[in-house]
Formats: C-alpha cells, structure tokens, sequence
C-alpha cells in the first residue's frame, strides 16, 4: 500500500452503538399537523393515538416494577472530579447523582418523562462546557459498563448513555449510570453489520449529534466498543479551534509523538467511533446536512456519508495551525486524531504502534477485526481491558492450560511466505485441537495458547503485511484472525457436535481480576516417555510436585489419573502435544471433530486472485498433500467439512 492509497472499508463488524427512529423523542423530531387542516373523522383516530401513548406508558412503568439494585460486574470506582468550589451545592437528583451510585431502595420509579434527553439533564452531567456521550442498546449492555468503569476509573464523570430499549435503561438506572431514553424502542439483540438494524442505528446516531449540538456544550460522541485509557479531556482542549477532531482508519503512522495526525498524509477513511465536536456553526451545519443525506436513503452507511461530506472540500491548511484542515464547507476546521494513540484496531491489536513508539494510548476501538460483536468482546479481554462478573473468573469445573510449544524454525527461520505463515499456524491449531478434547473431557474451560502469525489478516489481497506499517513478523496475533470466536461461543446441538466447550483468552491466568483462591489452586502436568525412568517413578512424591504424565494417554487413563484433582482450580500442562491419543467412542470422537471443523476460519487474501482467501483446516495433517492454496473456484469455495 502507498501512502496515497485508501484502504477499503473495515471489515464485517457489529456496530455498538449508533441509529434509529426520526420520530424519536429525544430528537425532538415529531411534527404536527396545523388544526386548521384536521377535518372531525381524525378525532377518533386522535383518540386512540394518545391512548397508544397512554398503554406504552403504562408497560414503561410496569417493567420497573422492582426497584432492587442488580449487583455491579465489576467493584465500583468512586469519581475524583472535584467540584467547582464557586458553585453552590445542588439538590442531588437523578442527573447529578454520583456515578455507580444506585437509586435509594424502596424509591419510585421515575417517570418516563423523566429520561428524556433534555438542556437541563446535559447541563447536570457536564464539565466544563464538554459532554461524553455513548449509546446502544441491551446487547451491549457489558461493553456499556465497561466503557463507564473506564472513564470513572479515570476520574471522568460528565457522561451520559443513551439507551435504544427500556431494558437497558432499567439495568443502567438501577446501577447507578447517568441514562437518556433515545425513544427508539429498538430490539434488544446484536444488530449485526449491514443490516437494516445496523442502519438504523447509524441514523439514531446522527440525530443525536444534531440534537445535542443546540445544547451548546462539546460532544465527545463514542461508539460502546471502545475503551477509554486516559482521560482525552486535557488532549482535545488543546486544539480549540477545531470544529470536529475525528478518530480515522489510519494504520500507517504518519506521527511518532502525540500531534495530530498530518492529514495531509492520512489515507485511512475517517471512523466515527471516536470524535469531538464544538457547537459551532460549521460543525451543526455539516451535521444538519449529515441528517438529510442519511435520512433520505436507508441504505446509506453513516460513516461513508459523514466521509463524503466533510471531503467535499478539503484541502487548505488553516493558517497558523497546520494540523487542522478546512474542510466540508470550506469553513469547517478539522483535525485528525493519532491513531499511534487514539488506537484503531489494528495499529493496538496488531501493530502495538503504541508500545513500538513507547507512547501512552488514550483509546482503544474494536475495528479491523473479525467473528462480529464476540470478537470485539474477545480482543479486548485479551488485552484485559474488558470486565467482567466474578463468575466468568470462577468456572466451576475449573480451568486446563498449556504452554505451546514452537520450534524456533517454524517461528523464526526462512521467509514470511503463506505456506511458512500456514506452517506456523497448524503446528499450534494441532496442540489447540489436542487441548480442546481434554478439556471436554475433563469438563474444564481452556484457556487458549497466545498465538503467533507470521502473516496479517485483512478482508483485501496483500503481500503479508500493509506496506508502511510497524507490523511486525512473526507478531502475536488474535485469536479471531485464526479462530471463529462467535461459533466457539455458539451453542450448537449437542446431540450433533457433543458438548459445548467453553474457553477463556490466553491472558486470562494474568487477569488482576482472577481471585486468589483460584489463582493458587494449582497443578502442573508435565509429560514424559512412557518407558523412560521418568515416567516409571513418577508421582511418588509430594503434592507439591508436579503430576507426571504418560504420552498418549487413553480416555479411561486420563479420566482416573485426574479424578483425584476435581477441586483442583488450574491444571497447567507443561506441553499438551500427543497428550491424548483420542475418544474411546467412535460416536464421540466423531462429534467432537465436528464440533472442532467449524472452530477455525480463513486467512485473507492472497493478491490478484478473485478467491484469494484459504481456509484453515483443523485436521490437515490427516490429509497427505495438504497445501495451502485458495480455492480453485466457487464450487470448492467452501469450509473443509460436508
């Protein structure tokens, strides 16, 4: 890639925040008919209207019904903002209420006026003239708690969540998070990319933006699959005259220190995941004409139109201020964010530019990644950036991890090549296979190896890595470049695939959130030769030793070797390979291969090649002659298995 070269869009990816309804209350967008024009046959119909409204009031009401506090996820983080000592005290109200502060038990409910996004609800929750704002609906309910616990975990508490359904504006009022009512009365599921949800919810979020601008205070507007590091506050109060500062796609650093990016240079479109806006006249005429365009075709991406309207000009620098660029109308200054610190998904994930160019990262956003919404929520426990409740630290049947094992030529040696890249890959896709059957045999949750790739993944042909990036080779890569998250997760019948197999993110044993008494609940395995000297002395000293282990175990030997250790939190095994030599049950085994089929994805792309992506194949080394080829054509493009 150039660095004049765009890059396509971002790949299949579920949105967490953004659209909806222009009739929606909070976006003061109803309008109604002049009297004069009524004629008395739309009386009755006026009548039932607002007896409509009067139901749907009434079931508002009734689904808060029970006042009683779910219990936080995650321990709640006390806010630092001091407030403005020239202020006088105010009345503690359901505005300015500390955040992770609940509602007093035993309290009424609120009205459902109440929640409706008002100048005075803003002017509660606002700093210094600046509000941060994310939405969504009850889907994204714990990537919505941790975008708050990392914000008060920082000392920021001017924000404010928007909430598509009643459901999760229950949840988030009765824990204490400071919640709109956006009248989408959207559906509580995932709203998958590119679907008319997913639209939908793009349009909810431009009518948001064209809604608060009027309030007069700076929108810092988030998407909910981003995590803030460090408080941004202090960053974008150091460009004041930019209009709009905006995240992008860049993945080509065109800064090595914390200035904006030189948007002479950015080729990467901008994301609207993470961007500031000033109430200026610029920035709501551009967000008045972003409604329209939205608004007039369905089908219309937000973030493309947003893209396309601020670059109808674009090109003058502003004078004095290099970074900032007019753009839109000619009058609208804009600046670009770093992603070497406001972190898209690939220069965190995969490139660590921030680490690379030992700079401290304000954002993460979940793009350039794949496997949909479980993916986003997979990367970022990877990182450790998500919380979760105590339960998912606590699995009762415990915990099974390995240490894989890579030899250095398979790693290190030779050129970064698709068949070096596949060769790589499959030597730990066989240890992770091995793993898995332990653990559904021993019924423990796995936590997956951290993998290394020597080849990026995109949804584009491309040499291996992005020309012009700080990708490195070989890189740890995530897990969902090789493995489907989502379909891991899925719960498939188990009377085709067997049991379902739950596993854990390969930093999970690292967690601070791990308790202790798991944490020390220890065992390591360390395998060895069945004939050797070894194997034949071992286990005959004390517990406090590690479990020697057979090669090649049987099902009946693994079972009996391990029944002793069931309370037993962790078992480690110093290497998982020719663990076990397979399921006793032919029926088993055939469904647990089945199960394990659909557990791997592709790799994408070789260049100039119409089908340039290759699946990977759990089972490969079964088939003598495998190689890592694209498919032939449409017939054989297809996953390995019936």
């Amino acid at each position: 890639m150039s660095g004049a070269q765009r890059l396509p869009p971002p790949p299949a990816r579920s949105r967490a925040s953004g659209s909806g309804d222009p009739t929606s209350p909070a976006n003061e967008m109803a309008a109604w008919c002049p009297a004069e024009s009524t004629k008395p046959v739309f009386v009755g119909i006026f009548g039932a209207i607002l007896g409509g409204f009067a139901v749907s009031a009434l079931f508002f009401l009734l689904s808060f019904s029970s006042l009683a506090s779910p219990p936080l996820p995650f321990p709640a983080v006390a806010t630092t903002i001091t407030p403005n000592a020239s202020a006088p005290a105010q009345p503690e109200t359901m505005y300015n209420r500390p955040i992770w502060k609940p509602p007093p038990r035993g309290s009424r409910m609120p009205p459902p006026r109440a929640f409706r996004l008002t100048r005075d609800m803003v002017r509660a929750r606002a700093r210094d003239g600046v509000i941060v704002v994310t939405f969504g609906n009850y889907a994204f309910l714990d990537f919505i708690l941790t975008w708050v616990h990392h914000l008060t975990g920082l000392g920021v508490d001017n924000l404010l969540v928007g909430a598509m359904d009643t459901k999760l504006l229950r949840e988030l009022y009765l824990r204490g998070v400071p919640v709109f009512d956006m009248g989408s009365r959207m559906a509580t599921e995932d709203a998958g990319w590119g679907s008319p949800a997913f639209h939908k919810m793009g349009r909810e979020k431009v009518l948001l933006i064209n809604t608060l601008l009027p309030f007069g205070y700076e929108l810092l507007m988030c998407d909910t699959d981003m995590v803030w590091l460090k408080n941004p506050l202090p960053y974008l109060a150091r460009y004041p005259d930019a209009d709009i500062l905006t995240s992008s796609d860049q993945v080509i650093p065109t800064v090595t220190d914390d200035s904006l990016e030189k948007w002479r240079e950015v080729s990467g479109a901008f994301n609207i995941g993470i961007f500031h806006w000033r109430p200026t006249e610029p920035a709501k005429r551009l967000a008045k004409d972003w409604k329209d365009l939205v608004m007039s075709n369905d089908e219309i991406w937000d973030q493309n139109a947003f893209n396309d309207l601020v670059r109808k000009v674009f090109g003058q620098p502003v004078q004095g201020q290099d970074e900032l660029v007019y753009s839109y109308d000619g009058k609208l200054k804009l600046g670009v964010l770093p992603a070497t610190i406001f972190c898209n998904g690939h220069t965190y994930f995969v490139q660590g530019m921030h680490q690379q160019l030992r700079l401290e990262p304000y954002a993460v956003h979940t793009t350039f990644q794949y496997a949909g919404t479980e993916g986003k929520r997979h990367r970022l426990r990877e990182a450790m950036l998500f919380f979760d409740p105590p339960p998912y630290y606590d699995s009762p049947g415990g915990f099974l991890s390995f240490r894989p094992n890579i030899p250095k030529k398979l790693l290190l040696d030779g050129t970064h090549t698709v068949k070096s890249h596949f060769a790589l890959v499959n030597y730990q896709m066989k240890q992770v296979r091995t793993a898995l059957a332990i653990a559904s045999l021993l019924k423990r949750t796995l936590v997956m190896p951290a993998l290394w790739c020597r080849l990026d993944r995109m949804w584009f042909g491309h040499p291996g890595v992005l020309e012009g990036t700080m990708t490195r080779q070989p890189f740890l890569c995530p897990m969902d470049h090789v493995f489907e998250v989502n379909v891991m997760l899925k719960d498939l019948p188990e009377e085709d695939f067997g049991p379902h197999i739950d596993f854990r993110e390969y930093s999970f044993l690292e967690n601070p959130s791990l308790p202790k008494q798991v944490k020390e609940s220890f065992l390591e395995v360390q395998l060895c030769d069945e004939h050797s000297t070894r194997c034949s002395t071992a286990n005959e000293t004390n517990k406090h030793r590690p479990l020697i282990l057979a090669r090649n175990n049987t099902e009946e030997t693994l079972l009996n070797v391990f029944s002793p250790y069931k309370n037993i939190k962790i078992l480690q095994f110093s290497s998982i390979v020719d663990a076990f030599r397979g399921f006793a049950d032919a029926a088993v085994e055939t469904k647990f291969r089945d199960r394990v089929k659909r557990y791997v994805g592709i790799w994408c792309c070789v260049e100039f090649r119409e089908i340039g992506h290759i699946y990977y194949d759990m089972y490969w080394d079964e088939k003598p002659g495998w190689k890592p080829h694209p498919p032939q054509n449409r017939e054989d493009d297809h996953p390995p298995w019936p």
